[in-house]
């Protein structure tokens, strides 16, 4: 699959999977799906953490009608972040650079979700990252927040979510805040960590706020 992004060029295809492609790129946004805490297992399309993606992505092109913006996704080795080897941070570090050979540094917006959802902030730190939309993302005792300094954060969290904490995403946002980021917490009423529960809401909510992350 080929690019324009600076007159020629290819799409890298290693961790970087792209969606939409258009023949000039003047920015770019990133999904990372979920995953689970600790699996060596071989990450696959079809899993159910990958498909819920999916519909994100078509609400985030929905609102980007404008026919510069790539839309893509990190394709992961293994299902798990597996404690210190983070094994999704280097994947989703991977697709970044990948992107950044193909179309040159262009903006870019990490929209994740749970283990992507940590992925993405631990990765935004990269110069290339102009934003970062979470949604109900795994962010334990400790995460660190100075990378998000000058960037955009936005956090999505259900209330009603069992396996990540809203409570921790919401103390997360504060760091980042104090720490520099433009951080903005907001909870969704009812939302489960599938996002399932008001899935429309989500999906409407994550195209608008990616449509505003987005540097115009």
């Amino acid at each position: 699959m080929t690019v324009d992004g600076r007159g020629s060029g290819a799409v890298r295809t290693g961790a970087l999977v792209p969606g939409r492609v258009p023949s000039r790129v003047r920015a770019a946004v990133l999904f990372l799906h979920g995953g689970r805490a600790d699996s060596l297992a071989t990450s696959r399309p079809w899993h159910a953490a990958a498909l819920r993606m999916r519909p994100f992505e078509g609400a985030v092109a929905a609102a980007l009608p404008d026919d510069d913006v790539l839309l893509a996704r990190v394709r992961y080795r293994v299902r798990g972040w597996n404690g210190g080897a983070a094994d999704p941070l280097h994947d989703a570090e991977e697709a970044l650079a990948d992107l950044a050979r193909s179309v040159g540094e262009v903006p870019v917006v990490l929209v994740g979700h749970s283990m992507g959802g940590r992925a993405a902030l631990r990765v935004a730190g990269t110069p290339s990252v102009s934003g970062v939309l979470a949604l109900a993302p795994w962010c334990p005792d400790g995460e660190p927040v100075a990378q998000l300094r000058g960037r955009d954060l936005v956090v999505l969290h259900g209330d009603r979510d069992r396996v990540t904490d809203p409570v921790a995403s919401r103390s997360f946002v504060e760091r980042a805040g104090a720490a520099g980021a433009r951080a903005e917490f907001r909870n969704v009423p009812g939302g489960d960590h599938a996002m399932l529960r008001r899935a429309g809401f989500w999906h409407r909510t994550a195209g608008s706020v990616v449509a505003g992350l987005v540097p115009r």
